[in-house]
């Protein structure tokens, strides 16, 4: 993972774990980490591997997965496609989610947000 990306969860096929950042982002409410949750798990539980969703510098959420060298049983290519899949029926989260990372971690105006998608 890029040393530039913010991770905010993920999980991990290997030590059936999921990880949660509390640290910076324990105001998100719990319904949304349920969510977050529930597609972390899911993720790993179909294609293995490790899979997280982090936050890039400029506040766009960007999904990631790997796998050991010799993990026989991960499937690149299904990750590639559920990836997409997730992406597409979770826009509105992870549009909202970029939001709240811009306004309350990177502390950019409200304000200059709101004009900024009024333009688009």
């Amino acid at each position: 993972m890029d040393e530039n990306k913010i991770v905010l969860c993920g999980a991990n096929a290997y030590e059936k774990k999921y990880y949660f950042n509390e640290e910076q982002f324990k105001m998100i409410p719990d319904s949304i980490k349920q969510e977050l949750h529930v597609i972390c798990v899911l993720f790993t539980e179909e294609v293995g591997g490790v899979f997280t969703i982090a936050f890039e510098e400029d506040g766009n959420v960007v999904m990631e997965t790997n796998a050991d060298d010799d993990d026989i049983y991960y499937d690149e290519i299904s990750s590639g496609l559920l990836i997409s899949e997730i992406c597409r029926n979770r826009q509105e989260l992870f549009e909202s989610l970029s939001l709240y990372y811009r306004v309350f971690i990177k502390k950019e105006d409200v304000s200059a947000l709101l004009d900024e998608e009024d333009d688009e």
